[in-house]
Parts: structure tokens; C-alpha cells; sequence
């Protein structure tokens, strides 16, 4: 917990002080007590005081005096707002490599799961959009608040064709050039990231380093996910056997770098869904610190009322 004004933290010292004062006032008022020959008559005729009960009203009014310099200290927490007209772009390849089963149940129905708990981790304020791509971009919706034609995109993927990351990325990058406007320099650009999912090697189109080389000057990183293990296969045309199709982490690591965004490995569905799902949260919401005083106030009175309370019930004073 953080605090706006630590220096009334300082009031705090005032408590064992309090403490020693009050030791010292029951000490003075045992040493000059009046002796009484019938007290143990009289005692007996009141009834037994737990010894603890004394201790309860100055218990509770050291907690009220706690709680109510914390609270003139301004206690701050920290909580995840929604980023106002934020934009990401999914990136997910469905080329033939991602009907691997070395993901279970296989690369693209994993990679198709951990896209729809994205959406479901992004605040509804935030733009989506998404790019399709296996030989070339062939599905793309421009960002938006309506996550239906994003998920019905992520949906219809089946695997098939050669892989154009580059050509992708190029399509994503334009797309939230687009949408976020030229505007003046003197505008501050909505923060926006581009999200890619791969399983290999770029096989046809630009190159990708090239194009995050260009999303990192226009201030759009690029968080890369590596899909599969080194052990994935495809069948061969035929009965050619198997094709082996590892992932391709360099490279996708290198675009993360260049762009200035994150990359991250994933080589099974439940470590794949906890990226998908951390990154929603990152890139959807921003850290906030907000005041929290006022539980600190009225928990104080409270206190303060029940030091009262007591003090009355518990320890009254001597006529």
C-alpha cells in the first residue's frame, strides 16, 4: 500500500506513548490506593471482574487513533482501469503446421481457445480487430468494440497454405494506422499493440523483422507466442511420412525485441490460455492508484465509539 502524505504516518509514534502513559497512571493510582479493611467483603458482594476488561477501552481507543492517522496519510491502492480507446490486433496463423497434435488437441483448436479467452479478459471499451493468415492474410476485421466478428474469424480458421508472417503483420500495423487516425503531432497517439500467434517459420512474403522494425517506430509493439514443440509433425502429402514443423522462437523473438513488445513460448494449451489471458489484462487496462481512505475513517469511529462504550461498561471511574 502506498500513501500521499507518509509524514502523518509519524502520529503512529504517538501510541506507545499513549501506552506508557497509562501504564504509568495505573501504577501511580495502585501505589496511593486507600486502604480498605472490608475489601474482600466487598468484593465478594460485587462478583469477580475479569482482569482483562480494564485493557479494553483504552485497546480500542489506541486502534481508533491507528486507524485514523493511517487515514490522514491518505492510503492509496493500486487497481486496473480500462485504457480508454486502446487497440490491439490479434495476429493468429492457421497454415498447415497448426494441425500439429503435439498441443492438444491439436495447435489451432488450443490457439483458437486461448483467442476467445483473450477477448474474454479484454475490457469492452478496448478495440479488437484480427488477422487471419496461412499463405497470405485471408480474413481480417479492422478493430472494434464488437467482438462478434472477431470471434466468428476466429472460429472458421482450419489449417491450410504456407506462412506469410510478415504480410500479416503489415496488414495488422496498416489497420490500427488507420483506425487510430493521422491527427496532428501534438495529438497523443490511443496506446495500441499487435498480438501474434505462429507455430513456424516464415515460409513466403516480407520479412517480419522488417515490418516490426516499423511498428516499433510508430510505437506499436508486437507480444509474439511460439505455439508447438520441437517434437510437432504433420503428415506428408501422400504417404510421404512426416514433416517435422518446431516451432520458430528466434524469430518471433527477434520481432518482440525489435518492436518493443514481449515474446513468450508456449508448448502446451494450459500455459498457452495464462498468456492469452495475462496479456488481455496488461494490454486492456492500465495500473491506477486510487485513495482508500475512508474505510480507515469510518473504522477509527467506529473504534472510538466502542473505547466509549467500554469505558463506561468496563471501567468506570471511582466516585
Amino acid at each position: 500500500m502506498n500513501f500521499a502524505s507518509p509524514l502523518y504516518l509519524l502520529g503512529l509514534l504517538l501510541i506507545p506513548i499513549a501506552v506508557a502513559a497509562w501504564i504509568a497512571r495505573r501504577q501511580r493510582v495502585r501505589r496511593y490506593a486507600i486502604r480498605f479493611p472490608a475489601a474482600s467483603s466487598a468484593a465478594l458482594a460485587i462478583g469477580r471482574v475479569p482482569t482483562w476488561r480494564p485493557f479494553v477501552p483504552m485497546a480500542l481507543l489506541l486502534a481508533s487513533l491507528a486507524a485514523l492517522v493511517v487515514a490522514l496519510a491518505k492510503p492509496q491502492k493500486t487497481v486496473a482501469v480500462p485504457i480508454e480507446k486502446a487497440t490491439i490486433m490479434l495476429v493468429t496463423d492457421h497454415s498447415r503446421s497448426m494441425e500439429s497434435d503435439d498441443v492438444q488437441p491439436d495447435r489451432l483448436a488450443a490457439a483458437q481457445k486461448a483467442a476467445v479467452t483473450f477477448l474474454n479478459q479484454v475490457p469492452g471499451k478496448v478495440r479488437v480487430g484480427i488477422v487471419a493468415y496461412s499463405t497470405a492474410p485471408d480474413a481480417v476485421q479492422t478493430p472494434t468494440t464488437d467482438r462478434d466478428p472477431v470471434r466468428q474469424i476466429i472460429d472458421a480458421q482450419f489449417p491450410d497454405g504456407a506462412t506469410a508472417t510478415g504480410d500479416a503483420l503489415q496488414v495488422a500495423l496498416q489497420a490500427i494506422k488507420q483506425s487510430n487516425g493521422t491527427g496532428s503531432k501534438a495529438t497523443k497517439k490511443p496506446p495500441s499493440a499487435i498480438v501474434l500467434l505462429s507455430d513456424g517459420k516464415t515460409t513466403t512474403g516480407r520479412d517480419p523483422v522488417g515490418v516490426a522494425v516499423a511498428a516499433g517506430q510508430a510505437k506499436v509493439p508486437i507480444y509474439t507466442v511460439a505455439l508447438g514443440t520441437v517434437d510437432g509433425v504433420v503428415t506428408g502429402p501422400g504417404f510421404g511420412g512426416y514433416i517435422p514443423v518446431p516451432p520458430d522462437p528466434e524469430t518471433l523473438g527477434a520481432i518482440a525485441q525489435e518492436s518493443g513488445g514481449k515474446a513468450f513460448t508456449a508448448e502446451d494449451s494450459g500455459r498457452l490460455s495464462d498468456i492469452y489471458k495475462n496479456l488481455g489484462s496488461k494490454l486492456g487496462s492500465k495500473k491506477q492508484r486510487k485513495e482508500s481512505a475512508v474505510p480507515f475513517v469510518v473504522g477509527g469511529l467506529i473504534l472510538l465509539l466502542g473505547a466509549a462504550a467500554t469505558s463506561t461498561r468496563f471501567a468506570p471511574a471511582l466516585p
